[in-house]
């Protein structure tokens, strides 16, 4: 598995060279709010503030999409991650895709 010091939103990664490049690595996932969390998350609205049901299933959704993308890179061979990105798009009414991208590489330490 890549390590998380080796995934980066910049472009290179300091102290770094990179030696390959395997292309776009990716996670994607598809999630949906349940009734009870729907609920739930509208009685939170009544009282305003962080709606706290949405904040953690939005944060379990980002990390789930995030490991797939590590996953999907370390099988084509990097150790590293530049680029790293995350986007959203809601499909239909409460059915949303998270995806995290970026470019997989092998990248070697400096001497």
């Amino acid at each position: 598995m890549i390590e998380r010091h080796r995934v980066t939103t910049a472009f290179e990664l300091p102290g770094h060279r990179i030696e390959r490049s395997f292309g776009v690595a990716r996670g994607i996932v598809v999630r949906s709010r349940s009734i009870v969390g729907s609920l739930g998350a509208s009685l939170q609205t009544i009282f305003g503030g962080n709606i706290s049901l949405y904040t953690s299933l939005c944060e379990r959704t980002r990390q789930d999409a995030y490991e797939r993308m590590l996953a999907q890179a370390a099988d084509l061979g990097a150790n590293s991650i530049i680029g790293m990105r995350y986007d959203a798009t809601e499909i239909a009414r409460g059915i949303t895709e998270v995806l995290c991208y970026g470019t997989a590489v092998h990248a070697t330490v400096l001497d």
